[in-house]
């Protein structure tokens, strides 16, 4: 699912970690990514409001990602030593309350390269299948 999107939106974030290392905050790397993303043409929307419901109810309360890409990737950068479970339950929740397909999680904080990891929303999934 998004094999080729996914690999793209990962090299990008490889170039950076490239150009900067780690050891900046999480804006800096979020700011040099959305650079990145446009020199490579991969479309993306930076902080996004997306919509979250209960029960079939709107919120009063969204969701911004840091980038929603090619529509269905929701990416999600960190600059932490390691990303921790809260990070990958934060990723997931996000995927389950906005019925996106595919979430990225990045680390720029680690050394000696990126951390990263991918999350599929398996809710979404079910429901094709049983389509």
């Amino acid at each position: 699912m998004f094999k080729d999107e996914s690999y793209r939106i990962i090299g990008a974030c490889f170039e950076v970690y490239k150009e900067k290392g780690n050891g900046f905050l999480e804006a800096v790397y979020q700011e040099c990514l959305a650079l990145e993303f446009a020199e490579q043409n991969i479309p993306f929307i930076e902080k996004t409001r997306l919509r979250l419901e209960y029960k079939g109810r709107e919120l009063k309360q969204t969701y911004e990602p840091d980038f929603l890409c090619f529509d269905e990737i929701i990416v999600e950068i960190k600059a932490v030593k390691q990303l921790a479970d809260e990070h990958r339950a934060q990723a997931i929740n996000y995927l389950k309350a906005t019925g996106k397909q595919l979430g990225l999680l990045v680390n720029f904080g680690h050394y000696p390269k990126i951390e990263h990891e991918r999350f599929v929303n398996q809710t979404v999934s079910r429901i094709s299948r049983l389509s």
